[in-house]
């Protein structure tokens, strides 16, 4: 039994504990409007909103929703009262066949609580959402007639005025005060598998999830943040991707934050993937792993007992898919030293499209340099190897050297020689190591642009 708040309506339900939460809204209450094409998080027709956020009912099972407020599109307008966003895409004929409005509607709802108003963020908080009939440019033009309307928009009771606009129905008035009486936080004692967002297990492992005993990730006593301590940096595990975007002290450490993280997966999938899911998950290309396996992390492990042992994030990967983490135990935090002042980082990527694909190569760099000498420097790379990637004797070789391009040209050399890429579908080993290569040099390129340019690396 499991109890669902849809569209401000308590559902109590016998439910399979292997449900997809997709399948439960439309077959067991009706709600035809959250649309199933893909399956795999690819398309977002079934976008709802959940706790304000956009997020993928075909990717979540049900009971990771219980005592969470949904909204679907159901919940929005009426056949004789259409919702604003509704409007705006009548009005531009932003629809064909109509399958995937549903999901640009609920998604561009999300971004009217964001507190966003400009047309790029807009777009972006759609990015996830497909459509094969209208081209986008009539999606566009509604676009900016919401954007248009929202920039109307109240800054001191910003609720409100959505609610009196008819943005969102008024009951969302009183879902913060709900939260809070809500108890985040269950022992998993029971469980075998513990799940983040689930974002990737529910795509490559559903045969193995459907019999499991499955829990999910939870934070004692708050809501998952990032905070300093003791000039650490710590993110509690449940964060997701949408919270490191938002965090300010990330942000104040790495101030790129944002732009490397818009090359994660779309909006919906951002709100949903946890960073201890992304690290667990030990995909040799996992985004977030190279990001924070470049700055020397560290994993604080709950042990079944309930004491607590830490890992380098370096250390934690034994081989493909294989992962320093026994039964019973685990992540609760990643933390790092904050940088010294004047430090860089950087991290590029490459995939067949720019954005919500998987890498065929990424990496990261934090590089620290004093009167252009390297004094420190750690390159982490994804998509050469078993394991994400520390190139350690890429940086031996780069510490203690003279800024130039011909320090960075041997280094390029060490690099090659440091990986073992196999061709898969995400390309060649030989384009790899020539991918990486490119990257390397654009690291230096981006923070040095007076020292090197594509001339004197002649790449």
């Amino acid at each position: 039994m499991i109890k669902l708040n849809v569209n401000g309506k308590l559902y109590e339900l016998e439910i399979e504990p292997h449900e997809i939460l997709s399948d439960v809204l439309q077959k067991r209450l009706g709600l035809m409007g959250v649309r199933v094409s893909c399956g795999k998080g690819e398309c977002g027709a079934c976008t709802i909103l959940m706790e304000g956020k956009s997020v993928l009912a075909c990717m979540m099972l049900a009971m990771q929703a219980e005592d969470k407020e949904i909204l679907t599109i159901e919940g929005l307008g009426t056949y004789d009262d259409l919702h604003p966003i509704q409007e705006a895409f009548v009005e531009e004929q932003g629809f064909q066949c109509g399958f995937c409005t549903p999901g640009f509607v609920v998604s561009l709802t999300g971004y009217s609580l964001s507190g966003k108003k400009t047309k790029a963020t807009a777009i972006n908080s759609v990015a996830g959402n497909i459509c094969r009939c209208t081209g986008y440019k009539s999606i566009e033009r509604a676009v900016s007639i919401i954007v248009k309307k929202l920039k109307e928009k109240s800054s001191i009771n910003t609720l409100q005025w959505l609610i009196e606009n008819n943005f969102i129905p008024s009951y969302f008035k009183g879902i913060p005060e709900k939260l809070k009486k809500l108890n985040s936080f269950e022992e998993n004692n029971n469980s075998n598998i513990i799940i983040g967002g689930g974002t990737d297990v529910f795509v490559q492992k559903v045969d193995e999830t459907t019999e499991a005993k499955l829990s999910f990730m939870k934070i004692e006593n708050h809501f998952p943040q990032v905070y300093i301590e003791h000039a650490k940096c710590i993110i509690d595990a449940a964060c997701t991707a949408t919270d490191l975007v938002n965090s300010k002290g990330l942000h104040d450490i790495i101030p790129d934050l944002k732009k490397y993280l818009k090359l994660v997966s779309s909006e919906q999938i951002r709100n949903m993937g946890t960073l201890a899911g992304n690290i667990v998950n030990a995909s040799p290309i996992g985004d977030l792993i190279i990001m924070f396996l470049v700055l020397e992390s560290e994993l604080i492990i709950k042990k079944q007992d309930g004491g607590n042992k830490s890992v380098l994030l370096k250390d934690f990967y034994k081989g493909y898919k294989q992962i320093e983490l026994s039964d019973g135990e685990i992540v609760e935090s990643v933390q790092f030293n904050i940088p010294p002042k004047g430090f860089k980082y950087n991290f590029e990527k490459v995939s067949k499209r720019t954005h919500l694909d998987i890498a065929s190569v990424n990496t990261a760099i934090y590089l620290v340099v004093e009167n252009q000498i390297i004094k420190d420097v750690c390159i982490s790379v994804g998509g050469v190897a078993a394991i994400p990637l520390l190139l350690q004797k890429t940086s031996g070789f780069l510490k203690g050297k003279e800024l130039s391009p011909e320090t960075i040209k041997k280094a390029s050399e060490i690099i090659s020689a440091e990986i073992s890429p196999i061709s898969d579908i995400r390309g060649s080993s030989e384009y790899k190591k020539l991918l990486l290569r490119q990257l390397f040099f654009q690291h230096f390129i981006g923070f040095f642009p007076g020292i090197f340019d594509v001339r004197k690396l002649k790449i």
